[in-house]
Parts: C-alpha cells; structure tokens; sequence
C-alpha cells in the first residue's frame, strides 16, 4: 500500500493504532464471532490512550484530530483482523459524538464528552424503528423545538 498521500498524523495513527490492535490476535476476533459479544478489551485499550476522542476539539477533551484521521483508524482496526465487527463496534462512540459537540449546551457537553471520551459511556446510533427497518428514508421518529429544548417522539427498536 502506497502510504505517500497520507499526512505525518495520519500515519500516526496508524502505527498508533496497529500497536494497539497487536494485542487483539485473530483467535479474539474469532470468539468475538463466535459468541456475538462486544469487543469490550477493544474499547477500553482505545479508551484508555484517548483514541475515542479523536475526532472531537481539544477544548472538549478530544484529540483535536478530523474525520480523517477517525476514518483512518477504523480502517487500520478493521485491517488488524478486526473487520468491520470490531471497527463498527467503535464508530458511533468515534462519530456519534460529533452532534454533542456541536450541538449541546455546555453543561450537556461537560457531562457526557469526558464520560465518552473515557470509556465509561457509550454511544448508540438509534436508527431501526418498528415499521421501517432500516430504511432511514421511512423514519418517523421526529424531534420539535420546544423551547430552549426539543421534544422527541417516536419509537426505535434493537436491530437483530
């Protein structure tokens, strides 16, 4: 692979995060697999080094890094022999954060970023509804102003 076209901190990241992974072999994954379970080691070796917070502001606790170099973990975790399994078991933490950060009020941010950002929280995508599946085009989950706040009503369910 011709790693030419890729920036000084995305190569960074890259040897960053394939230096995690190493200690994820095949034989992991393969039970991650087997038993459907999430892979929570993962998550807490990303945690504990800052990894989650890549893509969020410095003033927020985050890395200060863009969708880029995000992008390039999820690749580099996926490549590991992860798969998308185990990179898809971090994205919505990775880019499910970029709507409180900019977003949310101050006291909303300084009460969920650390806690994500840490491994203590997750984050969910809440997508699949009831009657729609997952054809995003179909949702009727809808979210109103209501004030200085919005009201949300719908239904979602956990995807099978």
């Amino acid at each position: 692979m011709d790693l030419s076209c890729f920036s000084p901190e995305q190569l960074m990241v890259r040897e960053s995060i394939n230096k995690i992974c190493s200690a994820f072999p095949d034989e992991y994954w393969a039970e991650r697999d087997r038993t459907e379970e999430y892979p929570h080691e993962l998550h807490a070796a990303l945690s504990k080094d800052g990894w989650i917070g890549i893509a969020l502001p410095e003033s927020l606790g985050g890395a200060g890094l863009g969708i880029s170099e995000a992008t390039m973990m999820l690749q580099t975790i996926a490549q590991s022999g992860a798969g998308l399994a185990g990179a898809q078991s971090i994205h919505a933490n990775v880019y499910a954060t970029q709507p409180v950060a900019k977003f949310a009020s101050e006291k909303q941010k300084k009460r969920m970023l650390p806690r994500l950002i840490a491994g203590e929280w997750r984050t969910c995508f809440g997508v699949t509804e009831p009657n729609t599946g997952l054809e995003t085009l179909k949702l009727r989950t809808v979210a109103t102003k209501d004030g200085d706040s919005y009201r949300v009503s719908g239904q979602k369910m956990q995807a099978p």
